[in-house]
């Protein structure tokens, strides 16, 4: 197996490595202490992204992104992870699900939020329906001309900052319970959608969240996106690059922790000596290491199956779920490492330890990734 880096991912690498340092670490401070990006600074830091041709790099080249594969996407989504979530929430990554849609609708929705010129978010959770997505309540009911949809969801990343939604509804909902599931395209300033704040959190200051309530709310025919009740298929697919996503910007906070931990240990003297001579500090270096570098080998490997077309749900699975994990384990000792002093906003320790939090939860909590995992061991027993 050949793990070297092509020249091209190097230059992924290095050019957004830098992007992240000179245009996104100085404007933390003011993210983390006044909890808002300032409508303005995302515009800067967009449109530098895409000057710079970061914008839509998860996007084939054929419908104008950078058709990064996904190893090199990983890479890039590792670099971009190191800062705050709101900041590099600024540089667009439009959904792949968008490619599911017609040529009228790329030419609304996908060519623009390819261009920055348009941003959209994805409507999947409700107040009853999180892991359980058979739980689903919101409707979507044909009338004469289109869809007539009623529900709410919440946890609606950036919904606020965007300008259309992606949907997914129940279509139809027969005898025997299994619910079939649609996906539309919804702008949100359609009459019947209101968008409302969403819920203070501990984890990513700055990058919001929102309730969408639908009230009756008409979309026409040619809104629904794909096949009427495939929105199952829609969602599976856009949770599978979603989770490699969250695994990679794991990846790369744990490793900004472990880099601030390692020079801690080698700069801090108590005792007369260097920290990091004493055991009980450098085992915790060396556990730190090995376990990330678990991590991102977990991760590149899911990735390199998912280019070779056979990425199972339990490889995806277990990548998110150790890097996110990892995370978690890597930012309380960087902080055990730092003493009190980890604790204080002047380092982005205590940042990265609360956003760390909520890796373990979204886009499918440990459970359900532990869930995949071990039904993919025992279905073929018959267990």
């Amino acid at each position: 197996m050949d793990f070297g880096l092509t020249d091209e991912q190097r230059a992924v690498v290095a050019t957004t490595k830098a992007f992240v340092e000179h245009e996104l670490y100085p404007h933390e401070q003011e993210v983390e202490r006044t909890g808002a990006l300032r409508p303005e600074l995302a515009e800067q830091i967009t449109a530098k992204a895409i000057r710079a041709g970061l914008h839509a790099a998860n996007m084939p080249e054929e419908v104008g992104g950078a058709g990064l594969d996904t190893v090199t996407g990983v890479l890039f989504e590792k670099e971009l992870g190191k800062a705050n979530y709101a900041l590099h929430s600024c540089i667009g990554r439009p959904s792949n699900i968008l490619l599911a849609g017609t040529e009228t609708q790329k030419e609304r929705y996908l060519y623009p939020s390819i261009r920055g010129e348009r941003r959209d978010c994805l409507a999947l959770t409700e107040p009853e329906a999180g892991s359980d997505l058979r739980a689903m309540r919101t409707r979507a009911v044909r009338d004469a001309d289109g869809w007539r949809i009623k529900g709410t969801k919440h946890f609606i990343s950036h919904a606020q900052e965007s300008d259309f939604v992606i949907l997914f509804a129940v279509t139809e909902e027969p005898a025997d319970g299994r619910k079939a599931m649609s996906t539309f395209l919804v702008d949100l300033d359609t009459p019947g959608l209101t968008v409302h704040d969403g819920y203070r959190n501990v984890s990513h200051r700055g990058y919001t969240n929102a309730i969408l309530d639908f009230d009756s709310c008409h979309v026409p025919a040619d809104a629904l996106l794909g096949e009427e009740g495939r929105g199952f298929d829609l969602a599976g697919t856009w949770l599978g690059s979603t989770r490699l996503q969250v695994a990679a910007t794991c990846l790369g906070r744990a490793g900004r922790a472990l880099g601030l931990a390692v020079q801690h240990a080698a700069d801090r003297v108590q005792f007369g000596q260097k920290i990091g001579r004493f055991q009980g500090i450098s085992f915790k270096l060396a556990d730190m290491a090995m376990e990330l570098r678990a991590a991102e080998l977990l991760t590149l490997d899911a990735a390199w199956r998912y280019d070779e077309g056979h990425a199972s749900d339990a490889d995806i699975a277990m990548a998110k779920l150790k890097a996110t994990e990892v995370l978690a384990m890597v930012a309380d000792e960087a902080i055990q490492i730092h003493g009190g002093m980890g604790l204080m906003d002047e380092l982005p320790l205590e940042r990265i330890w609360r956003d760390a939090r909520i890796e373990r939860i979204w886009d499918g909590t440990s459970e359900i990734q532990r869930h995949i995992i071990s039904r993919a061991l025992l279905r073929p027993l018959g267990a």
